[in-house]
């Protein structure tokens, strides 16, 4: 079995900087870590590799400093580390990240074993817009289960996983056949605490590098800030919300004035509660 998961290096959210002009992060200078969610999903692939075998290759895209992020994989037990890296790349939104994501993981694919199994995080801490994973999946044609808790039984032989996804409406179990791409909910593991015989086989470990072209980007047009059609028109915090909140002595008052002091505050909720209601 081999599974491929796709991390990102994001600079720490508690020191984040945006370009006054470009209104893209300004990553330089600001320190880097392994994106939280991308975590989740590490772990969920070295527990099934522990359990079935096989391996795990780590995959990141950003600038020469992301082998950090991967050597850092590397030490918690991935087997193999690949880094796309070129500066065709820089800038790239999510439609150009998932373009070259895919494309490297098709290379993957070539080179060592076709992928059984792709993870993601649910999304990343420095663009929390969760397309990169499916925009993979779309792009490899790759079934898809997101947002998943739990990975609940994956049998080889018949080719099928069957995960725990969390929905608005409560638990989902499913079934589908693989390959597939996983994207992973947090709090559903936590990182193990990489073994001695692991950091120190990270330390000097060989991390496959490729470019756009080594990777077998065929359309450079596609990548980077060129082949990105987001454009960020304005970054701006909240406005601060002027109104108190107002407080309701609960012992004062029976339940039903209560709840009819909120709706009188607040005359829309009784309509949507009705609805929401009716969708259940």
């Amino acid at each position: 079995m081999h599974i491929v998961v796709c991390i990102k290096q994001v600079p720490d959210s508690a020191q984040i900087r945006v370009h006054p002009v470009t209104n893209t992060i300004m990553r330089q200078g600001v320190p880097t870590i392994i994106n939280p969610y991308d975590l989740f999903a590490l772990e969920a692939a070295l527990e099934l590799r522990d359990k079935l075998g096989g391996e795990v290759t780590v995959l990141t895209m950003g600038p020469a400093s992301a082998e950090d992020s991967l050597r850092k994989a590397l030490t918690f037990g991935a087997d193999r580390a690949v880094l796309l890296t070129d500066r065709f790349f820089a800038g790239a939104d999510t439609l150009a990240t998932s373009y070259a994501l895919a494309t490297a993981i098709r290379k993957i694919g070539t080179e060592f074993a076709t992928p059984d199994i792709v993870f993601t995080g649910k999304q990343t801490i420095d663009g929390d817009t969760a397309q990169v994973g499916p925009g993979i999946a779309k792009r490899l044609g790759l079934l898809q289960l997101t947002y998943v808790a739990k990975i609940s039984k994956l049998d080889l032989e018949a080719r099928t996983i069957e995960a725990e996804r969390r929905a608005e409406g409560g638990v989902q179990v499913l079934q589908t056949r693989l390959p597939c791409l996983v994207t992973m909910l947090e709090a559903t593991n936590q990182i193990r605490r990489g073994a001695m015989k692991d950091a120190l086989r990270a330390a000097r470990a060989p991390i496959v590098k490729w470019s756009a072209q080594e990777a077998g980007v065929e359309d450079i047009s596609k990548c980077g800030l060129r082949g990105s059609p987001t454009i960020v028109k304005r970054v701006f915090a909240p406005s601060p919300r002027t109104e108190k909140a107002t407080f309701i002595e609960l012992a004062e008052q029976p339940a039903e004035a209560l709840i009819e002091a909120i709706f009188q505050r607040q005359p829309n909720l009784e309509a949507e509660l009705a609805t929401l209601a009716r969708g259940y």
